[in-house]
């Protein structure tokens, strides 16, 4: 499906919707720390057939198709487009009451949303969401680099953002910073109101069970869901489970 264009602040910024909204559910997806609308190729349009909704994919500002930055990201950059440029959006294309359906970096943001005391979100759908920095984490960032610098990755990404340089150091030098290492929302989780489904790959390789187990301990009524056979990006390894899950989950959850 076709992207459009919105602006928010100046910055043009991508996206697509895929189904409709009969049903009355809006699906707002939010990418990883190297994605955008293109890489999540035709998930969006499955999952708005799987669940009856209407599914909003968008790629944030220094991803994708979306304006380049004008200035580095800062650490808070997650805890920026959660509490900041995410409402906006919503505002903007008239979504007030969204569930989020995050990966990786947007589950994390997605998270901090929900936990805000004027979050509207129904519900987090969370694939492999960071809630702290662990060791694993950070060698994988590392081998990430490496491969950026010697192999095709940084050509492969080049396909699906327009600075591709930009997004990629942008992402990876903050990851990799040591200031970086103490990022934790676990104080955070307790606050979030709204149901929780957790999904991580039992052989991730940016992190541990440990992400989603913080995640059912601390948010009231939390599931959480590790996938067998699945890496970092379960709707890619599994995507027939992780759609399931997801209808399963806001059929029980938000009845349409």
């Amino acid at each position: 499906m076709q992207t459009q264009r919105l602006t928010i602040g100046g910055a043009g910024i991508e996206y697509r919707f895929a189904g409709s909204d009969a049903a009355g559910r809006d699906i707002v997806m939010l990418h990883e720390g190297l994605g955008s609308t293109s890489m999540w190729r035709d998930f969006p349009e499955r999952l708005a057939q799987a669940t009856r909704a209407r599914v909003l994919a968008y790629s944030r500002r220094g991803y994708g198709g979306s304006a380049a930055l004008n200035t580095p990201r800062s650490l808070d950059y997650m805890h920026e487009e959660a509490r900041v440029h995410l409402p906006v959006l919503l505002s903007a294309l008239g979504i007030q009451r969204p569930i989020l359906f995050g990966h990786s970096d947007g589950a994390s943001i997605a998270l901090i949303q929900a936990a805000e005391p004027g979050s509207t979100a129904r519900a987090v759908v969370a694939l492999a969401p960071h809630v702290k920095v662990e060791a694993l984490t950070v060698r994988s960032i590392e081998q990430t680099r490496a491969a950026f610098e010697s192999t095709d990755l940084r050509a492969r990404l080049a396909r699906h953002h327009v600075d591709v340089d930009g997004t990629f150091w942008g992402w990876n030098r903050i990851w990799l910073d040591p200031r970086f290492r103490t990022w934790n929302i676990e104080g955070l989780l307790p606050r979030i109101r709204c149901p929780v489904l957790a999904m991580q790959g039992t052989e991730d390789e940016y992190g541990t069970l440990e992400q989603i187990d913080s995640i059912e301990r601390a948010v009231p009524g939390a599931q959480a869901l590790p996938l067998s056979d699945s890496r970092h990006s379960p709707h890619r390894d599994q995507p027939d489970r992780v759609l399931a899950a997801t209808r399963r989950f806001l059929d029980e959850r938000i009845p349409a």
